[in-house]
């Protein structure tokens, strides 16, 4: 008989439940990952460290909005799919910050990887005290804190439905938690990068100076480098593009975002492989 794992991944990985009807696993499964078409098996979900904090108790690391963010985590996850996350560090210390505070440049951003391995934690607490498996790896060796970064073991984890939060950047200074972000999708495979921001998509300009800024619904790599929209670092971006990882970028405060960029219904903004004529504004 084959061992439970395996089934369990399976299903997972398919994003359709495909173990026979009369399986104890299958029936164990929660009912939306029996019922729900899903568009991404497999994502890659990029949190900005800011959104852990609470500007109003001034607390860098809020358990309840990290409790939140876990609920809504485990809701996709009970949906079938695959998710690894990467967390920034800014609401703890950012490295590029530090560098015109008199801090080196090379210290400031292994400070800044240390903080994402802080929220790392959070975040791993919060998910586990709700039954979610969930494991932490680090670009960082610290073998007493979480297990260090390896892609067969990363890949591992996911087809057995656990979550994986990938932290402490790429392990080198100079490179944003964006470009960790889209190394770490293009490594294990993710279908689409969703970037959970504190605006709704991406604009053709700053919506906040220029009240006739519009929303793209969809939008093309070659256009976004043309019109130079910051939607990621462009270390970051150019992994994307050159390995065709798709970018989500929504509003994080969406409480039903995730669900519904998984099931591929219009959300945000999608970055992808179409030509400037497929490019859509709201």
């Amino acid at each position: 008989m084959t061992n439970p794992p395996f089934q369990l991944s399976r299903a997972i990985w398919f994003g359709y439940v495909i173990t026979p009807a009369n399986d104890i696993l299958f029936r164990r499964l929660p009912l939306a990952a029996r019922t729900t078409k899903l568009k991404y098996k497999r994502i890659l979900l990029k949190l900005s460290g800011e959104v852990l904090g609470s500007r109003e108790n001034g607390e860098c690391i809020d358990l309840t909005t990290i409790a939140g963010i876990s609920r809504r985590v485990k809701n996709v996850a009970d949906m079938g799919v695959q998710i690894a996350i990467v967390l920034g560090g800014g609401n703890i210390f950012r490295g590029g910050q530090g560098e015109s505070k008199g801090i080196a440049r090379t210290s400031g951003d292994y400070m800044g990887m240390l903080a994402t391995i802080i929220n790392g934690l959070a975040l791993q607490n919060a998910l586990e005290q709700i039954g979610v498996q969930t494991r932490l790896q680090t670009a960082i060796e610290m073998p007493k804190v979480a297990e260090g970064f390896v892609q067969r073991r990363a890949l591992r984890h996911l087809e057995k439905g656990r979550i994986v939060i990938f932290a402490g950047g790429t392990g080198n200074p100079y490179f944003s938690t964006d470009t960790a972000a889209a190394l770490r999708a293009s490594e294990i495979g993710a279908e689409v990068l969703i970037k959970a921001t504190k605006v709704d998509g991406v604009y053709s300009d700053n919506p906040v100076t220029n009240p006739r800024a519009r929303r793209y619904t969809k939008l093309g790599y070659q256009e976004a480098l043309e019109r130079r929209l910051r939607i990621m670092d462009s270390a970051a971006f150019a992994l994307c593009m050159d390995n065709r990882v798709p970018i989500i970028v929504c509003d994080f405060f969406d409480k039903d975002a995730l669900v519904r960029a998984v099931r591929g219904e219009p959300v945000g903004t999608l970055v992808t492989d179409i030509s400037k004529a497929q490019s859509r504004q709201e």
